[in-house]
């Protein structure tokens, strides 16, 4: 296929890009809009020509008298094309810049990957969230994505284009309003990008500054009408704008990620953060939420979940995984407490809190009470496979932990080892496990996007108990999620509080298969080194190649917050957080195995990056107790309940947080405990 006109220049060769010919040097299917407004007054919008001047130079004109010179440059660079763009305004104005790019692809025949906020068509997400059940034309502000680049990929012609957005992106502006026609308060470094469905064929369009249509996302499944941003340029000063298009030849939508990603991020070239937390400060400072957090009862617990950030107060809930993990947090606590921390009471009360969940934890089948309010006598009814997993591989960890220093919890081995029986009664002839279910194994939710949780805890059960059924479910999961996740790149359903595509699922997918390669001989390995790699470049997708910008008197700008190896949630939740865990290994396991720098460099991105927001004394980050680390990190036009872009909400859970950064600073967990490396 073809790009035809606009660009005038042929494509050089590069690894992963067309070479010559993939793009026309005939002028016609491109075209570009100025919108310019005057305050009080609907937008006026004028479509552009462009006179070529020189071979590689254009004029822009329009046949009405427009205030502005329009001078734009193509540049073959190794392969690529890019498009500088200059504004010169010849009277004051507010303008906004659009261009529409054909792609001779047919709309139909296309996926689309905006990375960190689009994969395919959303359809996993609802329609109350941007997806093809609402529209199949989608332009989004630059912050909402990872990188800001548009992708689409011609499924029946096996091509991928896409669009990037090149700035230093060092200032963003408030305003007023948030849908309709707005002015910025001052200079922002946001456009925007996406596609359009015209005639059936995918048109690229991208912009600046942002706007969004056909709805703009503003909090968790609520669209709201459009928005269209207008800045300001005063007589005689300019703006320069930078896009950068390729094309490349791909086999499917998992090879499209891939060299896309890539792509970005020899791009972007995301370099560590400079910081001085290094990682035995981080946990010095963190371990201050286990000395705080610490609620003793009937059932001991690390309070998390509903936390109001402006005073950490602890609340009656203890949740056991995802945005509770109090029983990893446990075994945190009493390694670092008998360790580095020489800490008795962190360690009398880690000990108490899995004494408690033995004692008052389990439900009558023998499964942990997820979610439970002790002093109301409340436990939540409905298990969830990811819970579940999280809990027993918590409790593996501290039984093997125990047994290094010469103590045994025969008990505990005896309700874990019917935990893990149970999972092998609950998983489907298929390999998955169903997303939630009861005591009595009904089913709440069949859905098997969080079935990656629960090869974790199989392969370690495999390892501890010398029992061989868990390592063959432990397979079956992966065979499950090669056949019905990586080779469809339909990755889903992993976090508990969304329906749609998110990051966990493939960070899971990809630390799962990491597991049980651990355990593998060399021709089984392979075949999961595979596997975890093409898993790996969907959750890479998700972390930020670059530094979105924030207007002054956002917090986190003002904070200096550098979201570069910050990751995305989800479609439906999109802020950043520091989910991460052992995925830092994992990409360090494949870096060695696959001979790919960019994996344990982007690692490093990672590990330094999400270091900046460490609550300590006299440097709270907006947080009301030290070692309190934020959850979340709101760095779009969004919230998930209030402050928006710039702030946290107002609740927060930071028991994941802290147990996500304590493996990423605890490097090489897995690997000792499957293969007893040090």
């Amino acid at each position: 296929m073809k790009l035809k006109k606009l660009l005038v220049a042929l494509l050089l060769p590069l690894a992963g890009v067309t070479g010559a010919g993939a793009m026309n040097a005939a002028a016609g299917d491109a075209s570009a809009t100025i919108s310019l407004k005057t305050p009080g007054n609907p937008a006026q919008e004028y479509p552009l020509t462009f006179r070529e001047l020189r071979p590689g130079l254009y004029a822009g004109t329009s046949s009405a008298d427009v205030p502005l010179l329009v001078s734009r440059q193509i540049e073959n660079m190794d392969g690529r094309q890019r498009i500088t763009l200059t504004l010169t305004a010849q009277q004051d104005l507010y303008f906004n810049y659009g261009e529409e790019l054909k792609t001779g692809y047919r709309h139909d025949d296309c996926q689309f990957y905006m990375p960190g906020f689009w994969y395919r068509r959303n359809l996993r997400s609802p329609k109350e969230a941007p997806s093809f059940h609402t529209s199949d034309s989608w332009l989004v502000r630059d912050d909402r994505l990872s990188t800001p680049l548009t992708a689409a990929f011609d499924e029946k012609n096996g091509r991928s284009v896409s669009v990037i957005h090149i700035s230093d992106f060092a200032t963003d502006a408030l305003t007023t309003h948030e849908e309709g026609e707005v002015i910025l308060s001052g200079e922002t470094s946001v456009g925007y990008t996406g596609f359009l469905n015209k005639g059936g064929e995918t048109v690229l369009a991208y912009g600046f500054p942002y706007r969004e249509e056909p709805r703009t996302y503003i909090r968790k499944c609520t669209l709201a009408p459009a928005v269209k941003a207008f800045q300001y340029l005063p007589k005689g000063e300019s703006v320069v704008l930078t896009w950068e298009i390729s094309e490349r030849q791909v086999a499917d939508f998992s090879e499209c990620v891939q060299r896309t990603w890539e792509y970005c991020y020899d791009t972007n070239r995301p370099q560590p953060v400079q910081t001085s937390y290094t990682p035995d400060y981080m946990k010095e400072v963190l371990s201050n939420y286990f000395l705080n957090a610490y609620v003793p009862g009937k059932l001991c617990f690390y309070s998390s979940p509903e936390m109001v950030v402006a005073t950490c107060a602890s609340i009656d809930q203890a949740e056991v995984g995802f945005v509770g993990r109090t029983l990893l947090n446990a075994f945190n606590a009493l390694e670092y407490g008998e360790g580095k921390g020489n800490n008795p009471e962190m360690v009398k009360q880690a000990q108490s809190i899995f004494d408690s969940y033995l004692a008052n934890g389990l439900s009558e089948a023998g499964f942990f009470h997820e979610v439970a309010r002790p002093e109301r006598g409340w436990v939540d009814p409905v298990h969830s496979i990811r819970r579940q997993s999280e809990g027993v591989y918590a409790v593996l960890y501290y039984l093997n932990y125990e047994k290094s220093q010469g103590r045994k919890h025969p008990e505990w081995e005896q309700k874990v080892r019917n935990m893990l029986d149970k999972f092998l009664q609950i998983q489907n002839e298929d390999g998955s496990f169903p997303r939630k279910f009861r005591d009595d194994f009904s089913l709440v939710d069949a859905s098997g996007g969080s079935t990656p949780s629960a090869t974790l805890p199989l392969v370690m059960g495999y390892k501890y108990f010398k029992d061989k059924r868990y390592l063959e479910s432990a397979r079956r999961t992966v065979d499950y999620l090669e056949r019905e996740i990586i080779s469809k790149a339909d990755y889903f359903s992993s976090t508990l509080d969304a329906n749609c595509e998110d990051k966990e699922a493939s960070l899971y997918a990809a630390t799962a298969i990491y597991y049980l390669a651990l355990v593998s001989g060399d021709k089984e390995k392979e075949r999961y080194v595979a596997l975890a790699k093409k898993a790996a470049y969907f959750a890479l997708s998700w972390y930020y190649t670059w530094d979105v910008p924030f207007a002054q008197g956002q917090m986190l700008g003002d904070l200096g917050l550098k979201t570069r190896g910050w990751g995305n949630v989800s479609v439906e939740n999109n802020h950043i957080d520091v989910f991460i865990f052992d995925f830092a290994d994992v990409l360090h396991w494949l870096a060695r195995e696959c001979g790919e720098k960019r994996f344990s460099d982007f690692a490093e991105v990672i590990s330094t990056s999400m270091r900046q927001l460490l609550p300590r004394e006299g440097y709270l980050c907006g947080m009301g107790k030290v070692g309190y680390y934020p959850e979340v990190v709101q760095h779009t036009h969004w919230d998930y309940g209030r402050n928006g872009k710039g702030y946290y909400n107002v609740i927060f859970a930071p028991g994941w947080t802290v147990a996500s950064l304590w493996e990423l600073f605890s490097p090489g967990r897995a690997e000792q405990f499957l293969q007893g490396k040090k």
